[in-house]
């Protein structure tokens, strides 16, 4: 077996994961569920902006779209909860690579304009009374927790719902981050880096650039409806105030703070999303977003490129250096 260290360091990160939810009662386990979610949409948000350099400000929309695609299905189909995730996947990718066509007139400013005019639309189209027999209008679609499969007890802790979710979530998660990482670090991933970098010299070299560009806004739509569909599922509840525009805006957040084109960086960006806003309440009741706000900017200060790019930057310091190969004469 080749590098044993990182099949042993592997094994024992899965079980603390595992083992995690039996630490914390129920709402802990319940954030940590929404961490994962969020980690989800905030890669998604990354293979658009941080991989091809299209800024997007509608990826809550995607989000909703695939939270009540999971929702309508649970609620008005009777699918299983695991089954409407492809499905959300899908019906995102659709709207991804249609959103993905003006995106090749427009870049920049305007790009993130008509994403963020895309964000607007979606929660008022959720209401619209033609179709509030199907998505619940403004009262929206409550929803039942599924059950855990199996019943035990492990260090004092039933094995409740949220937490047979947490590992639903966490299995689901290590999938979608699995297979960024085999289609970023192939020929996709470098087409899409090069139409980031120099997207004239790109095409010279034949790169695809219309089929590039809206693959790319399909896979990170259909990354985000996953999440949406996980976050139904996980919160058993979807309506239009829920996403609103500053949802878009907070994975983007994410995405920033984690570090642009980087994998794990979505894991520290959710962290962010989740659990900032909370120290930042718990600090001010009064004015929590100015607390948030400030914290914001001093990691923005102290972390230009992102958490991951901090980290790398330490390692590349602090690393032991190679040893000196001796000249053999």
């Amino acid at each position: 077996m080749k590098n044993p260290a990182k099949w042993l360091l592997g094994a024992a990160l899965l079980i603390a994961l595992l083992v995690l939810p039996f630490l914390f009662k129920n709402y802990r386990v319940f954030q940590f569920n929404l961490v994962l979610v969020y980690a989800i949409a905030v890669l998604g948000l990354n293979i658009l902006t941080g991989y091809n350099g299209q800024i997007s400000l509608g990826h809550g929309a995607f989000f909703a779209v695939g939270a009540y695609a999971a929702a309508i299905l649970m609620d008005r189909v009777g699918m299983p909860y695991w089954a409407t995730l492809p499905f959300a996947a899908v019906i995102c990718f659709i709207v991804g690579w249609l959103m993905g066509f003006p995106a090749l007139r427009l870049g920049g400013h305007y790009l993130a304009l008509a994403t963020y005019a895309f964000a607007l639309a979606v929660p008022q189209l959720l209401k619209y009374k033609k179709i509030e027999g199907l998505t619940g209008g403004v009262q929206g679609i409550v929803l039942a927790k599924p059950e855990p499969p199996i019943s035990f007890r492990f260090l004092d802790q039933p094995f409740s719902a949220d937490r047979w979710l947490y590992v639903f979530t966490l299995a689901v998660a290590a999938l979608m981050f699995l297979l960024a990482w085999n289609l970023l670090r192939g020929r996709i991933g470098r087409a899409l880096i090069a139409i980031r970098d120099h997207p004239i010299a790109a095409t010279a070299m034949g790169v695809n650039l219309p089929f590039y560009k809206s693959m790319a806004f399909g896979v990170s739509a259909a990354y985000t409806g996953v999440a949406g569909a996980l976050g139904a599922i996980c919160v058993a509840f979807v309506s239009p105030d829920s996403f609103t525009v500053f949802l878009s805006i907070t994975f983007l957040v994410g995405v920033v703070v984690g570090g642009l084109a980087s994998i794990p960086g979505a894991i520290f960006g959710a962290i962010f999303i989740q659990f900032v806003p909370n120290v930042a309440e718990e600090i001010s009741k009064s004015a929590p977003w100015a607390i948030y706000g400030v914290v914001l900017i001093g990691l923005m200060y102290l972390m230009p490129t992102g958490v991951i790019g901090l980290l790398k930057t330490l390692w590349g310091k602090f690393r032991p250096a190679p040893a000196a190969k001796g000249l053999t004469l």
